[in-house]
């Protein structure tokens, strides 16, 4: 990697915050030299709804980040999530004839056709990630070449999304003068940082716990068994003690930040906190425990809701990894013991991992996400870098 310097660049464009990170790829790896984080504006329900005032945020959070790293960057790798985003399996085969030895060829072709699948007006295909193959009625083949067959069969899992979503995030980078060089689903972006490889092979569950959405992915045996958007987020733990409190949805978060738990009996529930009451009156007292018991409702149905996604692809019993959270939601104390109450695994949190010189005050869950779409934007180079390679070694052999 003479020459040049080449930038891995992230953009994590979400709800409450929009985080960009820029790295260097070095012969030692990628290294981190800037980031940037700004308060979101624009957003309703995972939403963009006001496209300027989400460009806006995305735009602050690039020239901060661009002003620590000391370069200007032209391009991004982006995350997308939401619930728009759904993922679905997918399968096709294909006839190579007579018994023979399987290319390249049949491979891209079984994986083409796999992926050409019909959807609605406004969806579009965000990722297709291959599961295993299936040659000659003999599944779990990760790689048929140059086996033997006459058949060869490609399981897919597809994710989708609202084109009319997609294209406001990539207006909205265009108007900040970003441009996309790919849109990832957040969910698998952010296991690149946290989840090593040979976590993914024992089966494992991430779930990014964000304000206005939840995302779920699920890899078993090197492979994406499922990718899922989810209907409880971050903002319902708040709006669920804002009503059971009777206070304003900013007092409801600083409660939750500074007493909320969601398991009972891991703090002090004997204690008292005071609520602030609205319209300028005094200040009351509640039970702790009140606020934990509406923390910890909210936060066994959120696991309840990922059992039952784990039931509908068989991973509810398999997940050997365990399940790793991150986003904001992650922070909230407890988070971790009732997952593994509900889902009979271990949990953690997803921290950012192999990135060097990444900074310790970010060193939490809510980064994770910016950290995996920059690894990603760093796959990404470094195999346009080896084919560049590769192709300039071809030319001068050909001259």
């Amino acid at each position: 990697m003479d020459g040049k310097p080449i930038y891995a660049v992230g953009l994590d464009a979400g709800s409450n915050y929009t985080r960009f990170a820029i790295g260097i790829l070095e012969p030692a790896g990628l290294r981190v030299i800037g980031i940037g984080q700004a308060e979101s504006e624009g957003w309703v329900k995972g939403r963009i709804a006001d496209q300027r005032a989400a460009s806006d945020a995305i735009l602050r959070a690039v020239r901060e980040a661009e002003k620590v790293a000391e370069v200007v960057v032209e391009s991004a790798v982006a995350g997308i999530g939401g619930p728009t985003v759904r993922g679905a399996n997918s399968r096709a085969a294909i006839e190579v004839g007579r018994k023979r030895e399987i290319e390249d060829r049949d491979v891209r072709r079984v994986i083409e056709h796999s992926s050409r699948v019909q959807l609605h007006e406004d969806r579009m295909l965000l990722q297709a990630c291959l599961q295993d193959f299936v040659v000659d009625d003999h599944p779990g083949h990760r790689d048929p070449r140059g086996m033997i067959a006459s058949r060869i069969e490609a399981n897919m899992h597809l994710i989708t999304a609202s084109v009319q979503e997609h294209d406001c995030l990539v207006t909205a980078m265009n108007q900040a003068h970003l441009a996309a060089e790919e849109t990832v689903y957040e969910g698998v972006a952010a296991c690149y940082a946290a989840i090593l490889p040979e976590e993914r092979r024992e089966g494992i569950a991430f779930v990014d716990i964000g304000a206005q959405s939840t995302e779920l992915a699920v890899y078993y045996g090197d492979s994406l068994q499922l990718a899922s958007s989810l209907p409880i987020c971050g903002d319902h733990f708040t709006k669920d003690i804002a009503r059971g409190l009777c206070t304003t949805f900013e007092d409801a978060v600083r409660l939750k930040e500074e007493y909320g738990c969601a398991v009972l009996g891991l703090t002090s529930d004997n204690s008292l906190i005071e609520v602030p009451s609205p319209e300028d009156r005094e200040a009351r007292e509640a039970p702790r425990k009140l606020l934990n018991q509406i923390l910890e409702a909210r936060a066994e149905e959120l696991f309840r809701l990922i059992r039952r996604e784990l039931a509908r692809v068989g991973m509810d019993q398999a997940l050997m990894g365990g399940v790793v959270l991150s986003g904001g939601g992650a922070l909230l104390n407890g988070m971790c013991d009732m997952a593994e109450r509900v889902l009979n695994c271990q949990a953690r949190n997803g921290l950012a991992l192999g990135i060097r010189d990444w900074p310790e005050e970010i060193d939490d869950p809510v980064w994770t996400t910016a950290a995996g779409l920059m690894m990603y934007s760093a796959k990404l180079k470094a195999r346009e870098e080896a084919q560049q390679r590769a192709a300039g070694f071809l030319g001068r052999m050909l001259r």
